[in-house]
C-alpha cells in the first residue's frame, strides 16, 4: 500500500521550487536594473577605446573628410624611435619618482598626525582637505601667481624676511620649473596620501599598539614593525593611482609652464597633447597614448608583486 506524503512534505516540495523561482525573478531584476548603466559605462569606455585602437592604425589628420590610409604599425614603431618621447618618458620618470618619493613620507606624517587624539582633530582633517577639492586648474593659476617673479607672493614673503635682494625667477630654467611643479603638485595631492594612509592607521587594532609598547618598541620600531606592514595595502593603491595621475599630468603644466622653458617640463601627458591638438596627428597620438597605457599598466603589476602579501 503506498504512503501518501504527509501535508508538511507537500508544503515543503511547493516552497522549493517557488524560493528558486522568486531568486531567479530576484536576479533577472538585479539585472535589469543595471544593464542600463553597465551599457552606459561600456560605451563611455569600450567605444572610445576602440576608437583610439582604429585610429593608432590610421593615418589620421585635421580633416575628417581626407583619405585616412591604413598604415598598420607604423605609429606605434614611430613612436618607439622617436627621441622626443624619450626626453618627455625621461621627464615624466622623474617628475613621478620626485613626487611619489617626497609625498608619500610627506603624506604619512600628516595621517600620523590626524590618527592622534587631540581636541580639534575632526577640524583639522577637514582643513586638510580643502587643497585636494580645488581644482587643478585652480591650483595652477594660484601657483603661477605664488612663483611670479614681479608681484609673487613667495618672493614677497622671501623679501620681508631679508632672504633675497632681489627677485628670482622661479620658473626661468628647465630644472628650476620642474621643481616648483612637483612641489605645487604635492601641495594639492598631499590630502589624497594622508586621507588614505589614515584610513590604513584606522584598521590596526590597538592591541598591537599595546603589545609593542609592553615589548619595549620605540617609535620607530612600531612604525616599521607594526604600522608599515599594515599599510602595505594602502601603499599599493597610492602607489597605482598616482603612477597613473603623474604618467599623465596635464593641467598643472598647462597652467604654469606650458611645457617650457626650452621644453623643460614636456612630460609625456603635455606631449600627447601637442601632438594631437596642436599638430593634428590623431594617429600618432593614439598610438603613443596606448603604448604609456601598457607601460602603466606594467608598472601597476610591479607595484602588486612587490607589495603582495602572504595573507
Amino acid at each position: 500500500m503506498a504512503i501518501l506524503p504527509s501535508v508538511r512534505e507537500r508544503s515543503a516540495g511547493l516552497r522549493f521550487p517557488l524560493r528558486l523561482n522568486l531568486r531567479g525573478r530576484e536576479r533577472l531584476l538585479a539585472v535589469a536594473l543595471l544593464l542600463p548603466t553597465l551599457l552606459i559605462v561600456l560605451g563611455v569606455m569600450v567605444g572610445p577605446l576602440l576608437y583610439a585602437g582604429w585610429l593608432s592604425l590610421h593615418q589620421v589628420g585635421f580633416n575628417p573628410l581626407a583619405e585616412q590610409p591604413f598604415v598598420g604599425l607604423d605609429n606605434y614603431i614611430e613612436v618607439l624611435t622617436s627621441s622626443s618621447l624619450r626626453e618627455a618618458a625621461g621627464r615624466t620618470l622623474y617628475f613621478a619618482a620626485a613626487s611619489l618619493l617626497l609625498q608619500i613620507p610627506l603624506g604619512l606624517c600628516i595621517a600620523l598626525l590626524l590618527n592622534q587624539d587631540f581636541r580639534g582633530r575632526n577640524l583639522v582633517r577637514a582643513l586638510v582637505l580643502l587643497p585636494w577639492a580645488i581644482p587643478t586648474i585652480v591650483n595652477g593659476a594660484l601657483w603661477q601667481w605664488i612663483y611670479n617673479a614681479s608681484y609673487g607672493a613667495l618672493n614677497g614673503l622671501l623679501y620681508q624676511f631679508g632672504l633675497i635682494d632681489a627677485p628670482i625667477i622661479w620658473l626661468g630654467t628647465a630644472w628650476g620649473a620642474m621643481q616648483m611643479v612637483i612641489l605645487a603638485d604635492t601641495w594639492k595631492v598631499l590630502p589624497y596620501y594622508a586621507i588614505i594612509f589614515l584610513a590604513g592607521l584606522q584598521t590596526i587594532p590597538g592591541e598591537l599598539y599595546d603589545a609593542a609598547a609592553v615589548d619595549g618598541a620605540n617609535a620607530w620600531d612600531r612604525l616599521r614593525h607594526v604600522i608599515l606592514p599594515y599599510l602595505k595595502p594602502f601603499l599599493l593603491i597610492i602607489l597605482v593611482v598616482r603612477t597613473m595621475e603623474t604618467f599623465r599630468v596635464f593641467d598643472i603644466i598647462y597652467m604654469l609652464t606650458s611645457g617650457g622653458p626650452g621644453g623643460g617640463t614636456t612630460v609625456i601627458g603635455y606631449y600627447i597633447y601637442q601632438i594631437t591638438f596642436l599638430k593634428f596627428e590623431f594617429g600618432y597620438g593614439a598610438a603613443l597614448a596606448f603604448i604609456i597605457g601598457l607601460a602603466v599598466l606594467g608598472m601597476a603589476i610591479l607595484y602588486m608583486r612587490i607589495l603582495r602579501s602572504d595573507d
